[in-house]
């Protein structure tokens, strides 16, 4: 990943705040060096002087945006630069991550009430860089670094009042086929300064474009209210990007045993490499969702002996996961977890489903006392994981991405990204071009 040097002004020159942004070849850290202003080329955009600085643009970019259409159809689009309101700022695009969401839009075009009714810019897991901002912003200025918190609220309905502002439902997110969502894989964007959170000098690109899924899973450990800790055992279902940060964040909490189920044994033996001493069970197709519990149970020392039919308990369930963390959405994973779980235990749902489920073994729930949890996005989660991830002693992400692509080839990226076959974890879109304002 290319390095970036931010020139800035000298602080003491207050006639003009202006920022030089360039790439270097080098993949090094973020620098920043002070020079006076009079070195600086004259058509730099200043608090609230984006009209011209987006006509300059235009005149000298492209906008290359990955749009999908109703009819499935996936190209790369030239659009329009956008002009920053008074509350937004005007951003490079520097990286995407691709998630499942962005393949299911585009094969189903749809994610429960969500609906691609118009071409579509996808992408949602995004950074960049601040180009220049509208006339209210203050708290950022052109050169910032920023990770994308891709949902806006409306800050009125009464969830918001209440702080939840996850839950908003006249939220305006990032890539989701609604007018004035659109995503972010793409070269120029705006978006609300509020939900733009600097990053440290030394977070490249491809790990502040991972602070999303991050969040994610920061937000469903958060709402368990500590039972994600030392010495409790856990049990994640899917070895997808979520699934593994969730691995990955549980061994941080000092959760202990772990073990993790996926269909795919690729992506259980990168969890093994991902977090040494991880114990990994295929999910077998051919064993009903109870017998898939027994295996899983024994991963964690259980005898196995427990027969739901029939009520026999199991001898060792204490030994059993104290929480599911489930990161599938798959009906018959939800099922397996929740006979995979401990009496007494939680179940957490992390991964988006179906809008229905029939199968769900709700008197199994209730005798055994067997939370069912669910999140919907995060809320108040990115400064926090910023700081996980600002100098990779808490948890390094960066092996999950597997594969990254320029932003040309953004097509050949989700292609890549579907393809099971193709061994990809997290596939991310960069953006190199060297941006002069």
């Amino acid at each position: 990943m290319a390095g970036q040097t931010l020139v800035d002004v000298d602080e003491q020159d207050s006639s003009a705040i202006k920022t030089l942004y360039t790439t270097s070849p080098a993949p090094t850290k973020t620098t920043s060096v002070r020079v006076p202003a009079s070195q600086l080329p004259s058509q730099q955009p200043t608090n609230g002087d984006a009209n011209s600085l987006v006509t300059n643009l235009s005149q000298r970019y492209t906008n290359p945006s990955l749009t999908v259409t109703p009819t499935h159809s996936l190209s790369i689009s030239n659009t329009a630069i956008p002009t920053p309101t008074p509350t937004e700022v005007l951003l490079h695009v520097r990286c995407t991550g691709i998630c499942g969401s962005d393949l299911h839009l585009w094969h189903s075009g749809r994610i429960g009430p969500l609906s691609i009714t118009r071409p579509c810019i996808l992408g949602h897991e995004a950074a960049g860089v601040v180009l220049a901002v509208g006339s209210a912003v203050t708290h950022l200025r052109a050169g910032d670094r920023v990770a994308i918190e891709p949902g806006v609220p409306c800050h009125d309905c009464w969830v918001c009042r209440s702080g939840r502002y996850n839950l908003c439902e006249n939220v305006r997110f990032c890539g989701v086929g609604t007018e004035g969502c659109e995503g972010t894989v793409r070269r120029f964007m705006c978006h609300d300064a509020r939900y733009c959170h600097v990053i440290p000098e030394g977070m490249g690109w491809r790990t502040a474009a991972l602070l999303e899924p991050l969040a994610v899973v920061m937000h469903a450990v958060g709402e368990l209210e500590g039972k994600v800790a030392l010495g409790r055992p856990v049990l994640v279902c899917g070895a997808g990007p979520i699934g593994l940060i969730a691995l990955k964040a549980a061994r941080a909490s000092g959760a202990w045993p772990l073990a993790i189920t996926d269909v795919d044994e690729g992506r259980l033996e990168f969890a093994r490499r991902f977090v040494p001493g991880v114990r990994t069970k295929r999910w077998e197709k051919s064993l009903s969702e109870v017998d898939n519990a027994e295996e899983l149970r024994r991963l964690f020392g259980c005898s196995g002996t427990r027969d739901v039919a029939t009520g026999v308990p199991d001898p060792d369930e204490y030994l059993a996961p104290q929480v599911v963390l489930e990161c599938t959405g798959v009906e018959s994973s939800i099922v397996t977890a929740a006979y995979s779980c401990r009496r007494g235990g939680t179940v957490m749902v992390v991964g988006v489903g179906r809008s229905k489920m029939d199968n769900l073994p709700f008197m199994h729930l209730s005798l055994a006392e067997i939370g069912l949890r669910f999140i919907n996005r995060y809320r108040d989660m990115w400064p926090a994981a910023i700081n996980v991830l600002a100098d990779g002693r808490v948890m390094d992400l960066d092996e999950l991405v597997t594969h990254t692509f320029p932003l040309e080839n953004a097509v050949e990226a989700m292609s890549t990204c579907a393809d099971r076959s193709s061994g990809s974890i997290k596939v991310q879109i960069v953006d190199d071009c060297e941006i002069r304002l």
